[in-house]
């Protein structure tokens, strides 16, 4: 069964001189909920933006149970605010959605327990990087037709799986 597309078919590794409105809904997908990600991520690393910096982060992740809290608070932190980031920007968008699918399991985790308002952001942020995984960031992206750019169900299934094989053991770890 064929399916027509109103997109035009690109060639893998070619460059679009044209752009779509898949390219910019793409766009605003990644720069909103994962540019929030990258500020979450900043408060807890370095206190930017009124976030109560690296000691209030390794405390709140010793209250969730994360043992040794310190690298968890840097682990979360910094899966926050690179993974953001790289989404963000589409640039090596396979490790940026793993970075946040990763992070995201833990933070489901750990208020699995609690009313579904402590965990609906984790799971939508999870969603949106499982789905730019699989479909890749779009033209407006650092990656777009780069040699290095991956894209598709092969490159989207290998980041969920770094996803999980990296967020399991941590569990395991922490608690």
């Amino acid at each position: 069964m064929s399916t027509v597309s109103a997109e035009p078919t690109i060639a893998a590794g070619s460059a679009r001189t044209t752009w779509s409105h898949t390219d910019v809904g793409l766009l605003l997908v990644r720069i909103v909920p994962f540019g929030v990600l990258a500020v979450f991520g900043a408060q807890k690393l370095f206190g930017a933006f009124g976030g109560g910096g690296l000691a209030a982060t390794e405390a709140s992740f010793a209250q969730m149970g994360y043992h040794p809290a310190l690298p968890f608070a840097l682990l979360g932190g910094t899966c926050e605010f690179v993974g953001g980031l790289l989404l963000m920007s589409g640039l090596l968008m396979p490790l940026g959605t793993a970075m946040v699918m990763g992070v995201m399991i833990n933070a489901f985790a750990a208020v699995a327990g609690k009313p579904l308002e402590n965990s609906g952001l984790a799971i939508v942020l999870f969603m949106i990087a499982a789905a730019l995984a699989f479909s890749g960031p779009g033209r407006f992206a650092l990656d777009a037709g780069r040699p290095w750019q991956r894209v598709g169900v092969k490159w989207g299934a290998a980041s969920l799986t770094l996803a999980v094989v990296t967020a399991v053991p941590s569990l395991l770890i922490a608690h």
